[in-house]
């Protein structure tokens, strides 16, 4: 296929898929020889035929230096889609109509414009153990294993813009944001946007970001904003990461949430110890049956159920136990905080409340309620909010570190550059039978001993021992 065959498919793709207007074909395609450096090109008839949009990219871009490539072409897909004024008008029109065709709207223009990978995200590999946890190998998103790193690579130094979530980003060439679109929404007094991700770990995974640039933090408001969320979109969850360092948040600097449309693990987990408070007597309350501490409040009242996450909240911020090892506060300052997530069944809004601790010891330096040592060969990033609800993100690395244990196991011996799996090894076993099943097995396994690393208390009378000194009692 030649350049000009390339850009009348490209133009003819926008047309059926992108609502690029006729009357505005003449300037995408020169908009398009702009970027590229070309002044002229033969227009041709030809029309798109299924084509891979890749495919077209890169015969468009093929004299393009290799670095500079994939922001180019973001480029030419930002030039032949709609501004962002125009993809809000057509949300509202089809919010206006039901919240749930406005936003699967929004979500397949932005897998038409190639802003959300989704030809990348669906070759991830991706499984359900017998555990009930989901596992994934996101061989797109980089692994960070210095916390450190993992900040940095989510912020941008300088003024403009303040970090890689402020609405500033919208179209900016430099990180690759051309066909970036968000949707404006009001939570409480404020102003936000909602925008997908481009490397999604679920369906329709996005953020919901504060237009402010302010410091993340869970409160009273955070529990309002949250709720007034899922009355907005009611077939989405939304969530947000403690505001710690080390333990989900990697960009600490913008308030922000997480959400999507998909049911995670830890929604389906049943309340072990149901718990009462004379405050809140419409309330179901309870700690939940789950790998990590967390308290479920159900409840049709949303004010009732805001007060009293509240009042969790507050108790866990402040909570001590010198016998468990929890310290809430020292000279190195805060460590403990929680990471709310909310979803409706009907009108019936289930908040579950993580609760979260970043302490470190000399023995466990990454943190004591971290993934532990032996397993980060699987996992050494901070286990964020989706993941502690159940859908673990594996780094990309592991696809062919994985296919060569395969390998070994099958040989029986493994070898020294396969020695960090020693423990996959020995657990997986060499005998006869269905190798692939017993490796999903042991790396679901691996995935829940790493949530209950993450737990504060390990068991359920230690977590209703710190609820009833929050005023709940056992019922």
């Amino acid at each position: 296929m030649d350049f000009s065959t390339a850009l009348a498919k490209l133009i003819d793709y926008a047309s059926r898929n992108l609502m690029l207007r006729k009357r505005n074909e003449i300037y995408a395609r020169n908009t398009v020889l702009m970027l590229l450096g070309r002044e002229s090109c033969e227009v041709s008839a030809a029309c798109f035929e299924g084509e891979a949009l890749a495919s077209l990219l890169d015969v468009l871009t093929e004299e393009i230096p290799a670095e500079e490539r994939e922001r180019v072409q973001d480029a030419v897909m930002g030039a032949v889609m709609l501004p962002p004024a125009e993809v809000e008008d057509e949300f509202n029109r089809r919010y206006a109509v039901s919240p749930v065709k406005a936003t699967e709207w929004l979500y397949d223009y932005s897998v038409a414009s190639d802003y959300v990978k989704k030809q990348k995200l669906d070759r991830n590999p991706r499984f359900t153990g017998k555990n009930g946890l989901i596992v994934t190998i996101n061989r797109a998103k980089p692994e960070f294993r210095d916390p450190k790193k993992a900040m940095s690579g989510n912020s941008v130094r300088g003024g403009y813009p303040k970090c890689s979530i402020c609405r500033d980003n919208e179209g900016y060439f430099p990180r690759g944001k051309r066909t970036l679109r968000t949707v404006s929404f009001t939570l409480g007094d404020g102003k936000w946007f909602w925008q997908f991700s481009p490397y999604g770990y679920f369906y329709q995974h996005g953020i919901a970001v504060n237009e402010r640039h302010t410091p993340m933090h869970v409160d009273e408001g955070t529990f309002a904003a949250l709720i007034e969320f899922v009355d907005a979109f009611p077939h989405y969850f939304i969530g947000c990461n403690a505001a710690l360092p080390s333990i989900g948040g990697s960009v600490l600097a913008h308030d922000h949430f997480q959400g999507g449309g998909e049911r995670l693990p830890m929604f389906d987990a049943k309340i072990a110890v149901p718990l009462r408070h004379a405050a809140f007597p419409t309330l179901e309350i309870g700690v939940l049956d789950w790998y990590n501490s967390v308290i479920r409040i159900r409840g049709r009242d949303a004010h009732a159920v805001i007060q009293a996450s509240e009042r969790i909240r507050a108790a866990w911020t402040a909570y001590s136990n010198e016998a468990q090892g929890l310290v809430a506060c020292d000279e190195q300052g805060v460590h403990h905080a929680v990471s709310p997530t909310v979803f409706k069944e009907g009108d019936v809004y289930c908040m579950n409340l993580i609760l979260r601790s970043n302490l470190t010891t000399e023995q466990f330096p990454d943190g004591v309620y971290h993934a532990h040592p032996e397993y980060h060969i699987i996992k050494k990033e901070a286990i964020g909010l989706i993941e502690a609800q159940g859908l673990f993100i594996l780094p990309g690395r592991l696809v062919e570190e994985l296919d060569a244990l395969q390998k070994a196991l099958r040989a029986g011996s493994l070898p020294p550059e396969l020695e960090p799996f020693r423990l996959l090894y020995e657990e997986i076993g060499t005998e006869p039978g269905d190798l692939e099943e017993r490796m999903r097995e042991e790396l679901a396994s691996i995935c829940a001993r790493i949530l209950r690393n993450t737990a504060v208390f390990k068991t359920h009378a230690e977590t209703v021992q710190f609820a009833q000194g929050a005023g709940f009692y056992v019922g």
